[in-house]
């Protein structure tokens, strides 16, 4: 009997513990030795390192341990396949007690587009990982995951990111997709592809000693090559990246994969490929495209986005084309500036900027797909400076650039660059190939890519505060005689991002606010326009439910209601789509 009565004991404790540890899995973890820093997790569920790039299978597994770790906090789902069938996964990071995810102001995040632009990923899932792991311990973040739900896609070039890291690459490809084409029009479809020479997993430069060349080791750094004054002798000439003529029609890398722009790809003010470069057949030729697109269209909750690229330090936004200028009206732009010119500050040596303005045209890019298209205010950051690496502004470009040869020799001991050697090119006879490796320059060297991952995963975080945040600040009915009663409400938005931007008011995008009143007899209800002056506009259609075009930000609107009967149980529901859903009960005044 004592046996039995102990080994029931035991699995009544048992039983206890595992609800216990279930009821708790949502909960913060528990403190461990040591000081936490300042706005990190102390004790992660989920055990990162971000000094680093991941691949396929390693993102897809912290997508699953985020979402087992947080399920109340993180759900994961593939939103559509790549061309060559990976799934394109999206994480939803919101606070799912609070209230319907869907009908919370949504900020879409989203990196890698091109395939070689890899800190994108990397910084679209340390702001997932950052705010579930913080929930519990930042106040903040608590209460932004109640109000706002984020949308995060890591990768939307699953393919080229795989290709990129396991295949023979240099710092500059694979930018685009991984469907092949006929590029030099001989009939054949990427018959002459990059040729990693050494076998060493890196696409870097070939030269040639001449006597003609144009070019000079740099004495002070032999992994540098110098292009000589004019009237000075050169000893090399430069003959483009590793490769050989795979098709004899004497080019050399003339045929490789894709070619085409996944930026180029969407559908707002779209050229064909003869005006703008990549731009492929028609809008949305791309399956990862398409689906991002069906994504967008499901979630007329998307107030904010953020697209990471590489490189340059900057924060841009549209329009990518001079002609779109108009669309980008004086209240936009103030929106804009206020986040932009913050972000300046959040993110040392970046500088805010217009893409057609103060970097290149661009038609048909995402961008402009969100902003103009959707209506959503949106941001693009080109990742990666020469000001982070001495902490300096620098007036050159990041292919010549000293800074980046005496980072490499300070820092990286030499670790950034393959040294020079000589080989038997069956076309060139004897040269010499070495030069930057694939993981250099344009993207962060590991020690540096967390302090940038959290810059910018935070600027993104405020722009998502800034998203609309709607409360009625006041409420009133009073008695007119004869059992009619007058209703009074005023909506403030709290935050600078409007229920609309302008672009989408003027272009109708997207349906207007609707202010309800429920469990009451409306006679008549109205927007009172100008409290002072009595001046008020007529919803002459569906008086219950009057439409207002946008609420500002830090703004209030105020509407009215004539009412048949005592309107004590009734209830005003503010409805807006990119403005969050609430509810407000005038028993409660």
């Amino acid at each position: 009997m004592k046996l039995t009565y102990k080994i029931l004991a035991l699995s009544l404790s048992l039983a206890v513990s595992t609800a216990s540890a279930q009821k708790k899995s949502d909960e913060a973890p528990k403190e461990i030795a040591g000081l936490r820093a300042v706005g990190s997790p102390s004790n992660p569920k989920v055990q990162m390192n971000w000094s680093r790039y991941h691949d396929l299978k390693q993102m897809e597994q912290f997508y699953k341990d985020l979402q087992k770790a947080y399920p109340n906090l993180v759900k994961c789902e593939s939103i559509g396949k790549s061309y060559e069938g990976r799934d394109i996964f999206v994480l939803t990071v919101t606070d799912f007690k609070e209230g319907n995810p869907d009908r919370k102001p949504a900020m879409w995040i989203d990196g890698n587009i091109h395939a070689n632009e890899l800190q994108g990923s990397e910084i679209s899932m340390y702001t997932a990982w950052y705010l579930a792991e913080n929930y519990h311990a930042v106040p903040f973040i608590k209460e932004l995951l109640k109000d706002k739900v984020f949308y995060i896609a890591p990768t939307i070039n699953p393919d080229s990111r795989e290709y990129f890291i396991y295949n023979p690459n240099s710092m500059h490809s694979s930018r685009t997709g991984r469907r092949p084409f006929d590029n030099d029009g001989d009939g054949l479809i990427a018959e002459d592809l990059y040729d990693d020479l050494d076998g060493d997993g890196e696409i870097v430069m070939m030269r040639r000693k001449s006597k003609t060349g144009r070019y000079k080791v740099d004495s002070e750094n032999p992994n540098r090559m110098l292009m000589v004054k004019p009237g000075e002798v050169g000893e090399y000439e430069m003959l483009g990246f590793e490769g050989i003529d795979n098709d004899g029609d004497g080019l050399v890398n003339e045929d490789i994969t894709g070619t085409y722009d996944p930026n180029r790809d969407w559908g707002w003010n779209w050229q064909p490929n003869y005006v703008q470069g990549g731009a492929l057949y028609y809008p949305g030729t791309l399956p990862e495209t398409q689906a991002v697109k069906d994504f967008v269209y499901k979630h007329p909750n998307i107030a904010g986005a953020q697209s990471y690229h590489n490189y340059g330090g900057m924060i841009l936004r549209g329009p990518g084309a001079a002609d779109d200028e108009r669309f980008y009206s004086n209240k936009d732009v103030q929106v804009y500036n206020a986040i932009g010119q913050t972000g300046e500050k959040m993110l040392p040596g970046y500088n805010y900027i217009v893409i057609h303005k103060d970097l290149y045209t661009v038609f048909g890019g995402e961008i402009d797909f969100f902003a103009l298209t959707r209506g959503i205010f949106t941001f693009s950051n080109e990742l990666m400076t020469t000001y982070k690496l001495f902490n300096e502004k620098s007036e050159g470009g990041f292919r010549q650039s000293d800074e980046y040869y005496e980072f490499d020799r300070l820092l990286m001991f030499g670790d950034a660059y393959v040294p020079w050697k000589e080989y038997d090119h069956p076309q060139y006879g004897k040269i010499e190939i070495g030069g930057a490796k694939k993981n250099y320059t344009r993207n962060h060297p590991g020690f540096l890519l967390l302090e940038d991952a959290h810059r910018n995963a935070a600027f993104t975080i405020y722009h998502a505060y800034h998203m609309p945040k709607l409360e009625v600040i006041e409420a009133t009915t009073k008695s007119l005689g004869g059992n009619l009663y007058e209703v009074n409400a005023t909506i403030w938005n709290s935050r600078i991002i409007p229920t609309h931007s302008d672009h989408d008011v003027r272009m109708k995008i997207e349906r207007p606010n609707h202010i309800r009143l429920e469990g009451a007899q409306v006679i008549t209800g109205m927007q009172v326009v100008n409290k002072d002056f009595n001046e008020t506009k007529e919803q002459r259609f569906k008086p219950e439910q009057i439409e207002v075009a946008t609420i500002d930000g830090m703004s209030a609107v105020s509407v009215r209601w004539i009412v048949k009967g005592n309107p004590n149980n009734a209830k005003i529901v503010i409805d807006s789509l990119k403005g969050g859903y609430l509810e407000y009960n005038l028993s409660s005044i």
